[in-house]
């Protein structure tokens, strides 16, 4: 893990020390900023794999540290606050953030959260920063299919998908909600029009549906409207 880079942010001391100690026992390399200034240049000019961004903080907050780094990058950013209103959670996801962990927090959770938060950075490749530059990334819900590796991400979990199945799923996943009959995925997917082609699209829908879904028989993502066709649900 020597090649993983961590970024604390916070300007308390003490959960600063506490923080660097617990991950570089876990084998990360930390590094530390005590506001949002200091992060947000530190982050511009060098390689970093997750940020961990206190909320409360003086000269610039974690909120708009948080929207300033956004701009330009894609990293994973935990944040973290003693305050404890939904109100605060949901703002910090909505401006851009991964997770939200409260002080006081527990060590084997805060833990859990970076591994699962790092598994995703980087089991999409180059990673999702430079993936999302290039619009290599189409996500709905926990669903990301790489438009470089052919690949879907359910749940950080990568498939491998045949040609075809990647060519429905891909034109789904860029109409989230919108109905596609049979024939309009098979004109779409096969280039050709012909008629009598719901059972051909059934079966690679069917396939779809095993990897994609955790109860094929009652999907989350992949829908049919009974009658009209099939779309991918966010």
């Amino acid at each position: 893990m020597e090649n993983i880079n961590i970024l604390v942010v916070d300007d308390d001391l003490q959960i600063m020390e506490v923080l660097c100690k617990l991950l570089e026992l876990e084998g990360y390399k930390v590094h530390s900023s005590f506001n949002g200034f200091e992060a947000i240049d530190y982050i511009n000019n060098n390689s970093i794999q997750l940020v961990i961004l206190d909320v409360m903080m003086p000269h610039l907050n974690g909120l708009t540290a948080l929207l300033k780094i956004r701009e330009k990058h894609n990293v994973p950013i935990i944040m973290l606050s003693a305050k404890t209103e939904e109100t605060d959670k949901v703002c910090g996801l909505s401006l851009g953030a991964d997770d939200y962990i409260e002080k006081p927090f527990n060590t084997a959770e805060l833990l859990a959260r970076v591994k699962a938060q790092l598994r995703r950075y980087m089991l999409l490749g180059a990673s999702i920063e430079n993936a999302a530059q290039t619009h290599d990334l189409i996500e709905v819900g926990d669903l990301v299919l790489n438009q470089a590796t052919k690949e879907i991400l359910v749940c950080d979990i990568p498939y491998a998908l045949t040609a075809t199945e990647y060519k429905i799923l891909e034109l789904l996943m860029k109409h989230p909600n919108q109905v596609f009959s049979a024939e309009q995925i098979y004109e779409n997917v096969w280039q050709e029009t012909v008629y009598a082609v719901e059972n051909t699209v059934m079966v690679h829908i069917r396939r779809i549906r095993e990897k994609i879904e955790m109860n094929p028989k009652e999907p989350k993502y992949l829908k049919v409207v009974w009658g009209i066709g099939y779309k991918i649900e966010r």
